[in-house]
């Protein structure tokens, strides 16, 4: 098998609420069941997906892009799972 290269998406939150407490919290219980690590990036800021005060703190609001990064593990059924995710809960 060939050398894999992370899996990135870029994402406009469609929630109103932005990337606040009860969306980011789902966010991170859904990356913390991945074996991939998953990045989310707005601006020059990154943040693990899995650290809820990191997410929050980023102010990510409604109209917003940001870009989702997924590394190691099966990166695509992550990047499939992420992106299901962002546009059913964000």
């Amino acid at each position: 098998r060939g050398v894999f290269v992370m899996q990135q998406f870029a994402y406009t939150i469609s929630d109103p609420n932005g990337l606040q407490t009860r969306p980011a919290g789902l966010l991170v219980r859904a990356a913390r069941a991945l074996d991939s690590t998953v990045t989310i990036r707005r601006g020059d800021r990154s943040v693990s997906a899995v650290e809820l005060m990191n997410l929050m703190s980023m102010g990510v609001r409604q109209g917003e892009q940001v870009t989702v990064t997924i590394e190691g593990g099966d990166e695509e059924a992550s990047r499939r799972a992420m992106e299901q995710f962002f546009q059913e809960n964000l």
